[in-house]
């Protein structure tokens, strides 16, 4: 980890003979064109026709290095040294995210323009050490490549991803972010706000005691977060309902339920009672209405029915909770 950070045990790029600079080029051309395909794979079910364009990219990448090989053929035989890029400092890394699932299309354009630049940015800087003509004129043809990439990858779009199918694609994505992180977080974040209602404020009317209060209210939202982020992930595997990764789903529904419960919660640090029990239901009003706007924004809900509804729920928990805190 701290060779990571510090470059430890790393070659300067500066240090790099020729040979090495081209096997370097080698392995990162070679990496390059395995991430494509990961890509690639990652996009298949949910996006094909995306997937056809990283394929493509693949290919293009496999063509540098074969390329960079038999012109390191000539020059200094068929023993390629391994160096690859975190064996050098500095030198830019790509980061695994290829291995997350799902993959996010537009994540995914916006890393292989990233990729891109950097891998312009070293061939330029690659050619600048290098003296032998024929090893400059490829590098700075694969520098001109690298960066017509961006040229690239949009022609392959509008040969595999027509408008069309990009807005069918961007609706696929809209709807796997609502399936996997909305419908979790708001079913969390209603149950969080609406359900420890009734406790918190049946607490504060019993004692007036605004610790005790906060004390019950953070376990009501916590032990809540805790129930529901586990039953998230039991109630459903994703693969046949296609919302995505229990473990996102549970992690989302656990954190916005407890989120729900502890806004109004956390008012009563406030020593003062009728103070913090003023906060805490301005608090409440803020999250019911929270609520309805992303209802009405995600879930297509009309906004003045969605507020009707949370309101409505939310105004009967609350005088349940202060009547019985008053008997």
């Amino acid at each position: 980890m701290l060779s990571r950070v510090f470059g430890f045990g790393r070659r300067p790029f500066e240090s790099l003979s020729e040979q090495e600079i081209l096997a370097l080029a080698i392995s990162s051309e070679e990496d390059d064109g395995r991430i494509y395909r990961a890509y690639a794979d990652g996009l298949a079910d949910s996006f094909p026709q995306s997937a056809k364009v990283f394929e493509e990219m693949a290919e293009e990448e496999d063509g540098h290095r074969d390329a960079l090989i038999e012109l390191f053929r000539d020059r200094f035989g068929e023993r390629i040294p391994l160096i690859r890029r975190e064996h050098v400092k500095g030198y830019y890394e790509r980061k695994p995210d290829w291995l997350v699932r799902p993959l996010g299309i537009e994540h995914v354009r916006s890393q292989a323009e990233a990729m891109e630049r950097q891998a312009y940015l070293f061939y330029v800087e690659a050619a600048k050490r290098t003296t032998d003509a024929s090893t400059r004129k490829l590098l700075d043809d694969l520098a001109l490549a690298e960066q017509g990439h961006e040229t690239l990858a949009q022609r392959l779009e509008q040969k595999h991803v027509p408008g069309e199918v990009k807005d069918e694609e961007a609706a696929a994505e809209q709807r796997q972010f609502i399936l996997t992180y909305v419908q979790p977080g708001l079913a969390g974040l209603m149950d969080g706000s609406v359900s420890t209602l009734a406790p918190i404020f049946a607490a504060a009317f019993a004692t007036h005691d605004t610790w005790q209060t906060f004390l019950v209210g953070l376990a009501a939202s916590i032990g809540a977060g805790i129930s529901m982020g586990f039953t998230e992930v039991a109630s459903d595997d994703g693969k046949l309902s296609g919302r995505g990764s229990p473990i996102k789903r549970g992690i989302t529904t656990g954190v916005m339920t407890s989120a729900g419960g502890l806004g109004h919660a956390l008012p009563y640090l406030i020593p003062h009672f009728w103070t913090a029990t003023g906060v805490a239901a301005v608090v409440v009003f803020f999250e019911l209405w929270a609520i309805a706007f992303v209802q009405n924004r995600y879930m297509q809900t009309p906004f003045l029915r969605a507020a009707f509804q949370v309101v409505l729920g939310g105004a009967l928990v609350f005088a349940a909770g202060v009547l019985i805190g008053n008997a």
